[in-house]
Protein backbone atom coordinates (compact mmCIF):
# COMPACT_ATOMS: atom_id res chain seq x y z
CA UNK A 1 0.00 0.00 0.00
CA UNK A 2 1.28 3.45 -0.89
CA UNK A 3 0.87 5.41 2.33
CA UNK A 4 0.83 8.86 0.75
CA UNK A 5 1.56 9.80 -2.84
CA UNK A 6 2.52 13.31 -1.65
CA UNK A 7 5.47 12.11 0.47
CA UNK A 8 8.60 13.54 -1.18
CA UNK A 9 11.52 11.16 -1.53
CA UNK A 10 14.21 11.71 1.07
CA UNK A 11 11.91 13.41 3.57
CA UNK A 12 11.01 11.57 6.76
CA UNK A 13 7.74 9.73 7.14
CA UNK A 14 5.37 11.69 9.39
CA UNK A 15 3.10 9.48 11.47
CA UNK A 16 0.18 11.24 13.10
CA UNK A 17 -0.87 9.78 16.45
CA UNK A 18 -4.32 10.95 17.46
CA UNK A 19 -6.34 10.11 20.56
CA UNK A 20 -8.04 11.34 23.67
CA UNK A 21 -6.75 13.50 26.49
CA UNK A 22 -8.64 11.52 29.15
CA UNK A 23 -8.07 7.80 28.51
CA UNK A 24 -7.38 4.69 30.56
CA UNK A 25 -3.89 3.41 31.46
CA UNK A 26 -3.90 0.69 28.78
CA UNK A 27 -4.40 3.31 26.07
CA UNK A 28 -1.55 5.38 27.53
CA UNK A 29 0.73 2.33 27.59
CA UNK A 30 -0.05 1.57 23.94
CA UNK A 31 0.49 5.20 22.93
CA UNK A 32 3.85 5.27 24.72
CA UNK A 33 5.01 2.05 23.05
CA UNK A 34 3.77 3.27 19.67
CA UNK A 35 5.75 6.49 20.07
CA UNK A 36 8.89 4.50 20.84
CA UNK A 37 8.40 2.24 17.84
CA UNK A 38 7.77 5.17 15.49
CA UNK A 39 10.99 6.84 16.63
CA UNK A 40 12.99 3.62 16.26
CA UNK A 41 11.87 3.46 12.63
CA UNK A 42 13.33 6.93 12.12
CA UNK A 43 9.90 8.43 11.51
CA UNK A 44 8.61 11.74 12.87
CA UNK A 45 5.69 11.60 15.30
CA UNK A 46 3.05 14.32 14.92
CA UNK A 47 0.26 14.86 17.42
CA UNK A 48 -1.86 17.51 19.12
CA UNK A 49 1.08 18.56 21.27
CA UNK A 50 -0.68 18.90 24.62
CA UNK A 51 0.49 17.59 27.99
CA UNK A 52 -2.40 15.13 28.26
CA UNK A 53 -3.44 11.61 27.37
CA UNK A 54 -2.39 10.03 24.10
CA UNK A 55 -0.58 13.19 23.01
CA UNK A 56 1.77 13.24 25.99
CA UNK A 57 2.25 9.46 26.20
CA UNK A 58 3.11 9.03 22.52
CA UNK A 59 5.44 12.04 22.61
CA UNK A 60 7.19 10.68 25.69
CA UNK A 61 7.72 7.31 24.04
CA UNK A 62 9.14 8.89 20.90
CA UNK A 63 11.50 11.19 22.80
CA UNK A 64 12.73 8.37 25.05
CA UNK A 65 13.70 6.53 21.86
CA UNK A 66 15.49 9.62 20.51
CA UNK A 67 12.76 10.65 18.08
CA UNK A 68 11.35 13.94 16.85
CA UNK A 69 7.89 15.04 17.97
CA UNK A 70 5.93 17.75 16.17
CA UNK A 71 3.13 19.15 18.33
CA UNK A 72 0.28 20.99 16.58
CA UNK A 73 -0.99 23.12 19.46
CA UNK A 74 -4.56 24.47 19.56
CA UNK A 75 -3.77 27.72 21.35
CA UNK A 76 -1.63 30.73 20.57
CA UNK A 77 0.82 29.78 23.34
CA UNK A 78 2.75 26.76 24.63
CA UNK A 79 1.51 26.68 28.23
CA UNK A 80 -0.24 23.30 27.91
CA UNK A 81 2.43 21.77 25.67
CA UNK A 82 3.86 18.36 26.42
CA UNK A 83 7.46 18.64 27.63
CA UNK A 84 8.32 15.93 25.08
CA UNK A 85 7.43 18.01 22.01
CA UNK A 86 10.56 18.96 20.07
CA UNK A 87 8.92 21.12 17.39
CA UNK A 88 5.88 23.07 18.64
CA UNK A 89 3.55 24.56 16.05
CA UNK A 90 1.38 27.20 17.74
CA UNK A 91 -1.82 27.60 15.71
CA UNK A 92 -4.39 29.55 17.73
CA UNK A 93 -6.93 27.46 15.79
CA UNK A 94 -8.55 25.43 18.56
CA UNK A 95 -10.16 22.28 17.19
CA UNK A 96 -9.62 23.49 13.63
CA UNK A 97 -6.04 22.35 14.12
CA UNK A 98 -7.35 18.82 13.61
CA UNK A 99 -7.20 19.49 9.87
CA UNK A 100 -3.50 20.37 10.20
CA UNK A 101 -2.92 17.15 12.17
CA UNK A 102 -4.61 14.97 9.57
CA UNK A 103 -3.26 16.68 6.46
CA UNK A 104 0.34 16.96 7.69
CA UNK A 105 0.57 13.23 8.43
CA UNK A 106 1.45 10.63 5.82
CA UNK A 107 -0.42 8.03 7.86
CA UNK A 108 -2.68 8.48 10.90
CA UNK A 109 -2.88 6.13 13.87
CA UNK A 110 -6.02 6.70 15.93
CA UNK A 111 -6.00 5.61 19.56
CA UNK A 112 -9.19 5.72 21.62
CA UNK A 113 -10.57 9.23 21.94
CA UNK A 114 -13.69 11.28 21.43
CA UNK A 115 -15.25 13.55 18.82
CA UNK A 116 -11.96 15.36 18.18
CA UNK A 117 -10.27 12.09 17.29
CA UNK A 118 -13.23 11.16 15.09
CA UNK A 119 -12.84 14.44 13.20
CA UNK A 120 -9.16 13.71 12.61
CA UNK A 121 -10.01 10.24 11.30
CA UNK A 122 -12.63 11.66 8.93
CA UNK A 123 -10.31 14.41 7.67
CA UNK A 124 -7.49 11.93 7.09
CA UNK A 125 -9.78 9.54 5.20
CA UNK A 126 -11.15 12.40 3.10
CA UNK A 127 -7.57 13.35 2.19
CA UNK A 128 -6.85 9.78 1.10
CA UNK A 129 -4.59 8.95 4.04
CA UNK A 130 -4.25 5.49 5.52
CA UNK A 131 -5.84 5.42 8.99
CA UNK A 132 -4.98 2.68 11.47
CA UNK A 133 -7.22 2.21 14.52
CA UNK A 134 -5.16 1.06 17.52
CA UNK A 135 -7.52 -0.86 19.80
CA UNK A 136 -10.20 1.74 19.06
CA UNK A 137 -13.84 0.72 18.66
CA UNK A 138 -15.55 3.65 16.96
CA UNK A 139 -19.05 2.36 17.56
CA UNK A 140 -18.79 3.16 21.28
CA UNK A 141 -18.51 6.91 20.67
CA UNK A 142 -21.66 6.95 18.59
CA UNK A 143 -23.54 4.71 21.04
CA UNK A 144 -22.63 7.04 23.93
CA UNK A 145 -23.80 10.08 21.97
CA UNK A 146 -27.10 8.31 21.22
CA UNK A 147 -27.59 7.38 24.88
CA UNK A 148 -26.97 11.01 25.87
CA UNK A 149 -29.50 12.17 23.27
CA UNK A 150 -26.87 14.12 21.31
CA UNK A 151 -27.01 11.81 18.28
CA UNK A 152 -30.46 11.19 16.89
CA UNK A 153 -31.71 9.27 13.87
CA UNK A 154 -34.58 9.94 11.52
CA UNK A 155 -35.84 8.13 8.44
CA UNK A 156 -37.81 10.98 6.89
CA UNK A 157 -37.55 14.76 6.58
CA UNK A 158 -40.76 15.02 8.60
CA UNK A 159 -39.17 13.05 11.45
CA UNK A 160 -36.17 15.41 11.36
CA UNK A 161 -38.47 18.40 11.85
CA UNK A 162 -40.23 16.65 14.74
CA UNK A 163 -36.91 15.99 16.47
CA UNK A 164 -35.80 19.59 16.01
CA UNK A 165 -39.12 20.88 17.38
CA UNK A 166 -38.83 18.64 20.44
CA UNK A 167 -35.32 19.96 21.09
CA UNK A 168 -36.24 23.65 20.88
CA UNK A 169 -39.46 23.50 22.88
Amino acid sequence: MNISPEKPLGNPMIVGVMGGADVDPTVLKNAHELGMRIAREGWVLLNGGRNAGVMNASAQGAREAGGIVVGILPDNHCRQMSPYVTIPIVTGMGSARNAVNALSSHVVVACPGGPGTISEIALALKAGRCVILLDFELRGIFERAEQEGRLRQAKTPRAVIEIIRSEVS
